[in-house]
């Protein structure tokens, strides 16, 4: 049964991208969330571009939008108005079969708690979207899988349960899960949330070879200090985008 469901996502029929030098492009997107204490509008009309190969930074007061955002470019949400482009795919036209595709082999998503499946090893953590996007040949998804952990410093780990690892090679291993389908683009949510500032600083020090490398990176994060290694900094605030500006730290309040 599972394997009948999985295979009519991986045959559900995805539109044509359009050409396009944006990565990820926001028009005039609000996305409105009905309470029972009334409506509350999270965005409130944001316009944003990413380049390929950049590596933007999204920081913001919690409650500022910046999550939402986020859940707008990877399709976890919808917007209630405006249009979502990512890697010239109208995300915002998109079934749930076809997002939940779409985001497998586009977007690699790394969270503040990692979220591996503890009863899986490393290695197994790392081969699962290939195997939920019917990505590369089954014979070599192994080794793909055990090059990806060699990239980020963890192939040594392979075998082993995400119990027996430190906060931070747990999260090395997320990133080299969010990498299985080579996605042109990876969204970090708070990734160094959990991690020790030496850690920390090793992960965004990853996330800077990624980007030079050519992938696109969108981090939302809490630390300006983090923020300011990255190429961009775009501060929202009360659901709109208020700076958007280059990574200077001299110059950032």
């Amino acid at each position: 049964m599972l394997a009948k469901w999985l295979s009519g996502l991986i045959s559900t029929d995805l539109p044509q991208p359009r050409v396009t030098a944006a990565a990820v492009e926001l028009v005039a997107v609000r996305k409105t969330y009905i309470t029972e204490a009334g409506d509350f509008e999270a965005l409130k009309g944001i316009h944003l571009q990413v380049t390929a190969g950049e590596f933007v930074a999204v920081v913001g007061k919690s409650g500022s939008g910046k999550s939402t955002l986020i859940n707008m470019i990877t399709g976890i949400d919808r917007p209630t108005d405006g249009e979502v482009w990512v890697a010239g795919m109208p995300v915002h036209m998109l079934t749930e079969n076809q997002i939940a595709i779409w985001r497998g082999r586009t977007v690699g998503v790394v969270f503040q708690f990692f979220q591996l499946i503890p009863t899986l090893t490393v290695l197994e953590n790392v081969m699962l979207p290939m195997d939920f996007c019917g990505m590369y040949d089954r014979t070599k998804r192994p080794e793909r899988a055990r090059k990806l952990l060699d990239l980020v410093g963890v192939g040594e780990q392979a075998h082993k349960l995400p119990a027996n690892l430190s906060g931070g090679q747990q999260q090395r291993v997320a990133i080299a899960r969010s990498l299985a389908n080579d996605p042109p683009l990876l969204v970090a949510d708070e990734p160094t949330g959990n991690l020790d500032s030496r850690t920390a600083t090793a992960v965004i020090d990853l996330f800077k070879e990624l980007a030079a490398s050519g992938k696109t990176i969108v981090m939302v994060t809490h630390d300006n200090d983090l923020a300011c290694r990255s190429g961009r900094i775009v501060t929202v605030y009360d659901g709109q985008i208020m700076t958007s500006q280059s990574a200077e730290c001299d110059n950032y309040a």
